[in-house]
């Protein structure tokens, strides 16, 4: 497993909710968490590691420790108040930063690991990260949320992104899109 990065096609593949939680599953998070902490980030949706499960892990203080991490399972967010510009990045474009307008206060709701209902009121750096991770559970990128003139500003590297993938995708360490979409199916079957 590995962080996909822009354009890969998961990560605008809108995510399934998830229905049962096994051994399995608790090990692809946390090697989620691992993979995070490597790239230095703050939060992982399951689209970044090429999986089509409606859930994402967090953890604020980017340190490997248990008790401030979080495991979103099939996250809503409601109740968005207070609008603010803040600059965003992200693990799947590195070193691309943009600035994202966003509700400054959310009400998520979701499922923990062990299945328990999670409801919090969060705001300022937690509402901004739920709301950037729950993006990329629906196929949205931070840059699609920048305005018109930021993303113009941001073109070079997106093509930059767009002809490193293309290489290696001719290099055969890309599979194609039709077995991307194969092993998504498999993955939806099993825990969709």
């Amino acid at each position: 497993m590995q962080i996909v990065k822009y354009p890969h096609p998961t990560l605008r593949h809108k995510s399934q909710p998830v229905r049962r939680v096994d051994a399995e599953l608790r090990d692809t998070i946390r090697t989620m968490f691992k993979l995070m902490y490597e790239a230095q980030g703050i939060g992982l949706a399951a689209n970044q590691v090429d999986l089509p499960l409606r859930l994402f892990v967090i953890n604020l203080s980017a340190e490997h420790e248990a008790e401030t991490e979080q495991v979103f399972i099939n996250p809503v967010i409601s109740h968005p108040q207070d609008h603010t510009e803040q600059e965003e990045g992200c693990l799947s474009l590195p070193s691309l930063y943009g600035p994202v307008r966003r509700p400054r206060k959310v009400r998520v709701e979701a499922y923990g690991l062990a299945g328990e209902h999670l409801a919090a009121d969060l705001d300022g750096l937690p509402a901004r990260v739920v709301q950037h991770e729950l993006d990329h559970l629906d196929g949205i990128l931070f840059i699609d949320r920048m305005d018109k003139a930021a993303q113009e500003q941001v073109e070079v590297d997106l093509a930059a992104f767009e002809t490193e993938f293309q290489q290696l995708r001719e290099a055969d360490e890309i599979p194609s899109d039709d077995q991307i979409q194969a092993r998504l199916l498999e993955w939806q079957t099993k825990y969709c």
